[in-house]
């Protein structure tokens, strides 16, 4: 037997989860590197206090210019209900980063040319909203005196930022856009491209309630959350689509056990369209010698009135 015509052996086993387990290892690294360099640029412009308090104070006017809804008319009744106000503050502080982590992970495992394209639009929108931190700082309507918002997170509990003027941390003064919104909206747009029916437009669910507790909180305005879905919307026309999932060559059918073979033929199809392919299994009913000369027979004898 001539060896070329052998298939290729297949990886080990152990080889084959120690490649899967570099990759993830090596996708996990470049994610927290992005992070962390995210992080760093973010606490590096956080020392222009006050030219983000004014900049806040034109965007509400602006907002009002626009007839925009008033942010701290949505606040105020959810500062009537205790309850609300820590669910809204816990929404802010543990559902943006995990939920976002999940749905990388998931994709990753599940559809991972999905996920590629989510992780660059991921990016492309992180870097866009650093440029704006840069240029725009902006003190959220919680350090803005002129909204009259309060600041749920201290008020109330629990609390993702201290005092700005001591917070190393982070910069309080990078309103602008909301990333809150925008990762969201970015998780909300990959899974609804990887599931099907009608159900996948519920992930929009996600985007709109980050969108109103970022605002009750008084973290963002909602020219923050508009100007995140429009970046959002230039990363995914600039990035390339994602190459549609093609799925590995049908293997040839197999017959069952002591099914009969015989000749195929592919079945007639309409006019102007490519032929059918006949499968391995199909048959092609042949009338037998006797029930052929009966059909002969038939056809050759006069017709009688």
């Amino acid at each position: 037997m001539d060896t070329a015509e052998l298939p290729a052996a297949r990886p080990a086993a152990p080889a084959r989860r120690a490649a899967a387990l570099h990759r993830a290892m090596r996708e996990l690294g470049l994610v927290v590197a992005l992070f962390l360099i995210y992080k760093a640029a973010r606490v590096a412009g956080a020392d222009r206090g006050p030219t983000a308090v004014g900049n806040g104070e034109w965007i509400w006017r602006t907002e009002r210019l626009f007839h925009l809804p008033d942010e701290a008319a949505f606040q105020r009744p959810l500062l009537s209900h205790e309850l609300l106000v820590h669910l809204a503050n816990g929404y802010y502080a543990y559902v943006h980063f995990p939920a976002t982590a999940i749905c990388l992970i998931w994709l990753y495992v599940r559809h991972p040319v999905r996920y590629l394209w989510t992780r660059r639009m991921l990016a492309g929108l992180t870097a866009a909203a650093l440029a704006l931190h840069f240029l725009v700082p902006l003190a959220p309507p919680r350090l803005t005196a002129l909204t009259g918002m309060v600041d749920t997170g201290s008020r109330y509990g629990p609390a993702v930022y201290g005092p700005p003027d001591t917070d190393a941390l982070s910069n309080q003064y990078a309103a602008m856009p909301s990333l809150h919104v925008g990762w969201a909206l970015a998780v909300a747009v990959a899974l609804i491209a990887v599931t099907g029916g009608r159900l996948r437009w519920l992930w929009l669910a996600h985007p709109l309630v980050t969108l109103l507790v970022v605002v009750t909180t008084g973290n963002h305005y909602w020219l923050d959350g508009i100007v995140a879905a429009v970046l959002l919307a230039v990363v995914c026309l600039v990035l390339p689509r994602p190459a549609p999932p093609t799925g590995p060559p049908h293997p040839p059918t197999r017959c069952p056990a002591g099914w009969p073979r015989q000749r195929v033929r592919a079945p007639q199809a309409p006019s102007g369209h490519p032929p059918g392919r006949a499968d391995a299994c199909d048959l092609v009913r042949t009338p037998s010698p006797a029930v052929r000369s009966r059909r002969v027979r038939g056809r050759q004898r006069p017709r009688t009135r």
